[in-house]
């Protein structure tokens, strides 16, 4: 027989929807930030049930929840796999993102980004990104700070942009499974951009990736007598 578990009615409430309890956003590693569907998708879906739950939120209400949140003081946070399906919960997100003033370790692996580049991290030292939709560089979020930037799995064409991480202390990067990892000269062009970069792709920097990129037209030319 079907019937409803007494939990089902709490699926679609974040953390900070429940009440009786005083659970800060800076004291959570994996927070679930996204939100539930609209109250006209849960008719579509017949789970009206669910709104059982729900009330009218006062703007004192509203006030309260974001000092529970307290994404100020986040240090290290883990937003991966957030299934972001629609715009709203998306603007959300990036809502959480653009207070996060004090981040240095941050995770969003698997949410289908595509553009960040409004939101600044300033703190972030530790920066991964994992299988997400981002074509470029330029979609990624301001991180004066970083040294440790994984964007695997994406789908960056080019190096194009690459050169505005010059002055930034990045030490490591990890492009593997992008498209421009194909590029001719892939390392040689990286470390020739990223002066300060010790480690491509889990390898550190070779002689050979010190090779200015002119060389190669050494190798290709000939002389006849």
């Amino acid at each position: 027989l079907f019937f409803k578990l007494p939990s089902d009615s709490f699926k679609y409430l974040g953390w900070c929807d429940i009440e009786e309890h005083d659970v800060r956003g800076n004291q959570l590693h994996c927070p679930r930030v996204r939100e539930g569907p609209s109250e006209e998708e849960l008719f579509f879906r017949g789970e009206e049930h669910t709104l059982k739950k729900r009330k009218q939120v006062t703007d004192t209400e509203k006030w309260q929840k974001r000092l529970q949140e307290n994404w100020e003081n986040c240090a290290e946070l883990n937003l991966s796999f957030q299934d972001l399906g629609d715009l709203y919960q998306v603007d959300n997100f990036k809502r959480i993102l653009q207070r996060l003033i004090r981040v240095e370790k941050l995770w969003l692996v698997d949410n289908s980004l595509t553009d960040l580049s409004a939101i600044r991290l300033p703190r972030c030292r530790e920066l991964n990104v994992n299988k997400n939709h981002f074509t470029s560089f330029k979609q990624l979020p301001k991180i004066p700070q970083i040294q440790h930037l994984s964007l695997a799995e994406n789908n960056i064409m080019t190096l194009s942009g690459i050169s505005d991480f010059r002055h930034s202390p990045l030490e490591s990067l990890i492009l593997k499974r992008n498209p421009c990892e194909f590029q001719e000269r892939y390392r040689q062009l990286v470390f020739s951009s990223l002066p300060n970069l010790k480690m491509l792709d889990g390898v550190p920097k070779l002689p050979e990736d010190c090779s200015p990129p002119e060389i190669r037209f050494f190798f290709k030319t000939c002389t006849i007598l």
